[in-house]
């Protein structure tokens, strides 16, 4: 290689060094390309999982008035008709039957896991922890944009429950539940709260449910 002369400087073009910045350069660059392609896809493969997500999703409420009425039976053959935006309470034969009329307004397919009653006033900002609640001893299923229903019964005098849920339906006192749910996968687990209220007309007494509060447990809560 000839050196080059600028006046009294001797430059000599040192090609291997601006080979090697050439390739740092070329290296720094793929590695932007890279990372910016790596976390495009992992916002996409993010919003894929929400949508996912959002698609199993249930939301339970109160159904409303106009949704048919649903016949009910409980495992010791007692059946029951649930009106639209209606509970069911009955004390028959020393058993304390309940059943509410629910419409899922999610879009996935609602599976009630456990409930817990309320027989006191409760506040809003709270729920029981899920070991709390009693588990379903059926499964139930609601599918999305449709109306269904939960039942239960107590029938032990023995349990905590059972006195005092039982002088609140001979007294025609309000009570609320709460419902725990997932998705058909088992997860968005959600607490729903149910106010349930007597109405007592011309000496006929009619229950109505009344959605309170949702809590998210396996998501962020909105709130």
């Amino acid at each position: 290689m000839r050196p080059v002369v600028f006046g009294n400087v001797l430059a000599s073009t040192d090609w291997a060094t601006i080979a090697t910045f050439a390739t740092a350069v070329g290296t720094l660059v793929l590695a932007v390309a890279t990372f910016a392609a790596v976390s495009s896809a992992n916002r996409a493969a993010r919003v894929a999982e929400a949508a996912y997500r959002a698609n199993l999703r249930p939301v339970l409420v109160t159904s409303r008035l106009e949704d048919p009425t649903q016949k009910i039976r409980w495992g010791d053959d007692h059946w029951a008709m649930l009106p639209g935006s209606q509970a069911d309470v009955e004390l028959l034969d020393g058993n304390v039957y309940l059943a509410l009329s629910l419409r899922n307004v999610g879009a996935g397919l609602a599976v009630p896991i456990g409930w817990y009653v309320h027989t006191a006033e409760v506040r809003t900002e709270t729920h029981p922890e899920p070991d709390q609640f009693r588990l379903q001893m059926r499964d139930l299923f609601i599918a999305g944009d449709d109306s269904g229903f939960w039942q239960a019964a107590l029938r032990d005098p023995s349990d905590p429950d059972y006195g005092e849920l039982r002088r609140r339906v001979e007294d025609t006192g309000p009570f609320s539940v709460d419902l725990i749910y997932g998705d058909q996968e088992g997860g968005q687990r959600t607490i729903t709260r149910f106010q349930i209220v007597p109405v007592v007309r011309e000496g006929e007494t009619r229950w109505f449910s009344s959605t309170v509060r949702h809590w998210n447990l396996d998501r962020p809560d909105p709130r």
